[in-house]
């Protein structure tokens, strides 16, 4: 094996071990584009920037006359990985996932391309704070005091609905303030729905608001959707 070889598999092999610890983290929190998935995108990434790279390997006799631009295959690599970052990212009801799943595949991506041009001080440090953002910044996140906002519906019987003043009461006693409040009638159907937008700043206040919703036996149904990133 040749120098020029013995290198190109040092690249492919940094980038595996970089891209591998991303994903154990990914994995580890039950994401679904974990450990595989970001070890083969930025192997991917580095053996395609390895082809600027080595040209002379595969274009030996044009290599004076040709002059490629690696920059240009970082820009394809960035585009291609849009799409496999959109295929992590789902709506669930009002709440859209998979947001820092998709930012660490494009990371990845990043880290794979210094691998295979072989910048590896950046590598190394970029790889170290993707994985410092992805499990200290969580503790952080977790210590931010931040707001709660839920999507709730109550439905009551069409001729015993309770008094909007009395709804208002009881939300603000399980911790929740009103931001938006509509209305619904059904004569065929014999309810009445109020839909809201409620905001909390105690994560504790979705359970109570259930609890106490469950309990109150002119409640007919109800549905509450957390609404987050």
């Amino acid at each position: 094996m040749d120098a020029d070889n013995i290198v190109m598999l040092q690249h492919l092999l940094t980038a595996l071990l970089a891209g591998g610890l991303i994903g154990l983290e990914r994995t580890y929190h039950g994401r679904p584009a974990g450990f595989r998935t970001h070890a083969l995108v930025c192997v991917a990434s580095s053996a395609l920037m390895l082809l600027p790279m080595y040209q002379a390997h595969w274009f030996p006799n044009s290599v004076d006359r040709v002059t490629l631009d690696p920059t240009r295959m970082a820009q394809g690599i960035m585009t291609g990985i849009g799409f496999l970052g959109a295929g992590v990212i789902f709506k669930e009801g009002l709440t859209v996932r998979g947001l820092t799943t998709a930012a660490s595949i494009w990371i990845t991506a990043v880290i794979g391309i210094l691998a295979g041009i072989g910048f590896y001080f950046p590598l190394a440090a970029a790889t170290v704070l993707t994985l410092g953002t992805l499990s200290f910044f969580r503790w952080l996140e977790a210590k931010i005091p931040s707001q709660f906002y839920a999507r709730v519906e109550v439905r009551f019987a069409a001729d015993a609905p309770m008094p909007e003043h009395e709804l208002r009461h009881f939300v603000g006693a399980q911790g929740y303030s009103i931001v938006n409040l509509n209305y619904r009638f059904n004569a065929a159907g014999g309810y009445f729905e109020y839909g809201m937008v409620l905001l909390s700043r105690d994560p504790e206040s979705a359970h109570r608001l259930t609890e106490a919703l469950r309990k109150t036996a002119a409640v007919q149904g109800f549905q509450l959707l957390p609404m987050g990133d």
